[in-house]
């Protein structure tokens, strides 16, 4: 089977979960798999990009004509975030 081996057993083929492969060659496939993981790499850059403009203006001088965020970017990653209106 050309099926993916997981070390133990996995709910969801989170790879193609609607079967939109199913009659797809393995060269096919395996196209679209790259497609995606390069995808997935180039969104991480980018929003990596975006907080370091954030945290340090003039990082990227692409994003320098963007209106700075007044917030902290990194505040879901704080010991203390929390949602306004919501017990902590």
């Amino acid at each position: 089977s050309d099926e993916m081996a997981f070390p133990r057993p996995v709910p969801l083929n989170l790879w193609d979960p609607l079967k939109a492969y199913k009659g797809a060659s393995a060269e096919r496939k395996a196209d679209g798999l790259l497609k995606e993981v390069n995808n997935g790499r180039l969104a991480m850059i980018g929003i990596m990009g975006f907080c370091a403009e954030a945290r340090v203006p003039g990082a990227v001088p692409a994003l320098s004509n963007i209106a700075h965020y007044a917030g902290d970017p990194m505040a879901p990653f704080a010991a203390n975030f929390h949602l306004p209106g919501f017990a902590s």
